[in-house]
């Protein structure tokens, strides 16, 4: 009934999450959530390089100083998010799935 176009094939790339059936949604999850991760200590890094070199260019100039500290102090706020998110899924899994890595490995299977 609806072959009307003809049979579709996959792309190679997509062989590696598997099949719908067999959870490749939280596969594909998981690496997303694993880049944007990833992404983010890159991006923190980057700002504490910037916020050193900041600093070590400000001289006696105390805004510049100032700003600097700032950047820092956002950078780890930042990272603390970053690896309390990580502390929050861990538990609230727990608490309500009974496993730690349930939403930190997510598993969804298709109907």
């Amino acid at each position: 009934m609806f072959q009307i176009f003809g049979t579709l094939t996959p792309p190679e790339a997509t062989a590696k999450l598997g099949l719908v059936e067999n959870g490749a949604i939280g596969v594909l999850l998981n690496l997303i959530f694993n880049i944007l991760i990833v992404a983010g200590g890159i991006y923190a890094v980057f700002n504490f390089i910037l916020a050193g070199y900041a600093f070590m260019s400000a001289g006696d100039d105390a805004k510049k100083v100032q700003g600097a500290w700032a950047r820092i102090y956002q950078s780890v706020i930042g990272l603390v998010f970053l690896v309390g998110s990580f502390l929050l899924a861990a538990i609230f899994g727990k608490l309500i799935l009974g496993d730690y890595g349930a939403l930190l490995n997510p598993i969804i299977p298709a109907l």
